[in-house]
């Protein structure tokens, strides 16, 4: 069948910077509250009294929920509009914050935090539709960029905001404070956001939902247990994996087989002048063969890949900062700053660089410079060197803009208009996926290193290798920036408003 859903236009400059507003007042309450409360886990374990793998289930049951609405996102936008979608999100966010900070026990704060991760796990996804759909292909990399920037902002303001609330008026403001800002993207989302098309036309992929969410949560559930007791070879790490792995294979290959059953209908149709519309097979709820697009696919990969340097070095540092170098939480979070600065700064420049310079050159470019700042890190005492640190941070957060920002450019600017939505599905479910891949493998690593060490010197010592680790892993996207399309590809006004075949 063939979309009959027009692509609008793109939105004004100044439209595109009220959208921009309101989306980023949305999105970074439920980016920021991953770090809020992980700081917190230490003082939620004593104030439960509760084991520390009792505790970590306020932070892996919101993961759970999270990714598991991750794929639903997409149908959702289109069957009910992207904008509404989008509120309901946040919404249900806002509704979890509330009943988290009216927990009167951990079960009932673990209960009301999978709620939070329900709605939280929709907001992103949706907020990319939203955003590169107004901006239109021309203006794709300023919305990935408000997209990068709401990133940045929560490794900086997470540790300072959570130390400073636990400091002072207690645990349960650590998910209060997500309210009035939640309060405000709800009143201005009517005024501001776009509708969004809807196409009632397209049901849930029933089978799909069964195969992939459960395989996605079992595969992030499996990763979040390999740092503990047993490692790879724990049951409830191995099993969970191997489950994951297995529905998704499923998955792909139900994707497959209904994207064919789809585009024989669609054959036919056009053979008969036109079917009805109902026997045409359902859309899978993700079409795997955007992962064939060398942009898409590529761009993937490197964001998996990029669990390794990005999201492990935002685990790694701050335990170097606290456990070697003896930093308050708060410290940690205002030692963090220069990171978020060079990323700021690249997305600055990037406006000049990105018409300039070879998309691939800026990529690898962006990896060397990651590099470059990991190693005063592997090379650091327990004390001493600190300009060294805070400078080495500066240029990760610019490296890691430089690939991150332009990667996450080229996988959307080769989707279509229709193709949006559950692009930005697959897209997140790769982000979450390998973000806690990579954290964990370092934690790992760590964690080996750390066996037997009793002296400062030997602790210094072993975040040093694990730093070294990072260092090489680094380097995996270098090579596979160089398979990359050198630039996004751009197609004309009028062709985006063509009818796309599904």
């Amino acid at each position: 069948m063939t979309s009959t859903l027009a692509a609008p236009d793109p939105v004004s400059a100044r439209q595109l910077n009220l959208i921009s507003l309101v989306l980023v007042l949305g999105a970074i309450t439920t980016i920021l509250d991953t770090t809020i409360v992980n700081i917190a886990l230490d003082y939620l374990h004593t104030a439960f009294h509760a084991s520390v793998a009792e505790t970590q289930w306020v932070v892996t049951g919101y993961l759970l929920a999270y990714v598991a609405v991750i794929p639903v996102s997409g149908w959702a936008s289109e069957r009910f509009g992207a904008r509404r979608v989008w509120m309901f999100a946040v919404a249900a966010f806002m509704v979890g914050s509330l009943l988290c900070g009216l927990a009167w026990s951990l079960p009932t704060l673990i209960g009301f935090r999978v709620l939070q991760g329900l709605g939280g796990g929709m907001v992103l996804p949706v907020t990319i539709t939203i955003l590169t759909r107004a901006a239109g292909r021309a203006r794709i990399g300023r919305a990935i960029a408000t997209i990068g920037f709401i990133g940045q902002l929560a490794p900086i303001l997470g540790p300072i905001i959570g130390g400073s609330i636990i400091a002072s008026v207690g645990w349960h403001w650590l998910f209060v404070v997500n309210i009035p800002i939640c309060l405000a993207a709800l009143i201005l989302a009517p005024r501001f956001l776009p509708a969004g098309q809807t196409d009632h036309s397209h049901s849930l992929d029933l089978f799909g939902f069964v195969l992939l969410t459960p395989g996605v949560v079992a595969i992030a559930y499996g990763i979040s247990q390999v740092a503990g007791v047993g490692g790879l070879a724990a049951l409830d790490v191995w099993l969970p994996l191997a489950a994951g792995v297995t529905l998704i294979g499923a998955f792909v290959l139900h994707s497959l087989r209904a994207t064919g059953s789809r585009r024989r209908s669609n054959a036919e149709s056009a053979a008969q002048g036109g079917a009805d519309a109902r026997r045409t097979p359902r859309p899978p709820l993700i079409d795997v063969r955007v992962f064939a697009r060398r942009s898409f696919g590529l761009s993937s990969v490197i964001t998996f890949v990029g669990g390794f340097s990005l999201y492990a070095l935002m685990f790694l540092l701050p335990l170097f900062y606290q456990q070697v170098r003896g930093d308050s939480v708060i410290a940690t979070g205002f030692l963090l700053i220069p990171q978020g600065l060079g990323t700021m700064c690249f997305i600055v420049l990037n406006r000049r660089l990105g018409s300039r310079v070879d998309t691939r050159l800026i990529i690898a470019g962006g990896v060397v410079l990651t590099m470059i700042g990991i190693v005063p890190f592997a090379l650091a005492g327990a004390s001493g060197g600190d300009v060294l640190l805070l400078a080495g941070q500066f240029l990760q957060g610019f490296g890691m803009g430089a690939v991150s920002l332009p990667v996450m450019t080229l996988a959307f600017a080769g989707l279509s208009h229709a193709e949006t939505p559950r692009g930005s599905a697959a897209f997140s479910v790769v982000q979450r996926v390998g973000a806690p891949f990579g954290v964990t493998v370092i934690a790992v690593i760590l964690q080996n290193q750390l066996v037997g060490a009793a002296g400062a010197a030997q602790v210094v010592a072993a975040f040093a290798a694990t730093f070294w680790w990072v260092f090489a892993l680094a380097a995996v996207p270098l090579f596979l920036a160089f398979f990359l399309p050198a630039a996004p590809r751009t197609v004309p006004a009028a062709a985006e408003r063509m009818p796309v075949s599904e």
